[in-house]
């Protein structure tokens, strides 16, 4: 069934909405991908505030021309599915990732971060980044343990010395 006007201009005023909030943007293949799995992946999406939204390429690309992105959306093939990250960056492309592991009817196409176009290879590359709170953890493991590797160098002579009295006394 064809969109009227008005319809039309109600997506297009959506669409600008969120992209005027969003922090990134994924672009993903959703043709042949069914009803039941759509539904799951944006129940994944939204709650981690994440969004999946699906358009016409035309709506799109005019979207995209008044927001001025560098970006034609019409040599993506197929259907776009637009997943939009309200609060971080790399949480909708890791999502959409491991979506695309366990149903190959959904691909990464490419994304859109810091209003710049990615390629789908950058995406997945990104995706695949450990989260926040690892790196943070193995950033402190590096930096603690100089630290404990000497208390333990340490300790290994004192024990040293323990065992030598402690033979010398037997």
């Amino acid at each position: 069934m064809a969109l009227s006007k008005e319809q039309k201009q109600k997506i297009i005023e959506d669409l600008k909405e969120k992209i005027a909030e969003q922090e990134a943007m994924v672009f993903v293949a959703v043709e042949g991908v069914k009803a039941k799995q759509l539904f799951d992946l944006r129940e994944r999406l939204k709650a981690v505030d994440c969004l999946l939204t699906v358009a016409k390429k035309t709506l799109l690309d005019r979207v995209f021309k008044e927001k001025k992105f560098d970006f034609n959306i019409k040599k993506l093939e197929g259907q776009i599915g637009l997943i939009f990250g309200f609060k971080d960056k790399i949480t909708a492309a890791k999502i959409a990732y491991k979506f695309g592991l366990g149903n190959k009817n959904l691909k990464i196409l490419g994304g859109l971060f810091e209003n710049e176009f990615r390629e789908a290879e950058e995406i997945i590359t990104l995706a695949k980044l450990p989260s926040r709170e690892e790196l943070l953890a193995r950033i402190i493991g590096s930096i603690s343990a100089p630290v404990s590797n000497f208390v333990n160098v340490l300790q290994g002579n004192i024990k040293g010395l323990i065992c030598a009295l402690s033979a010398i006394k037997k």
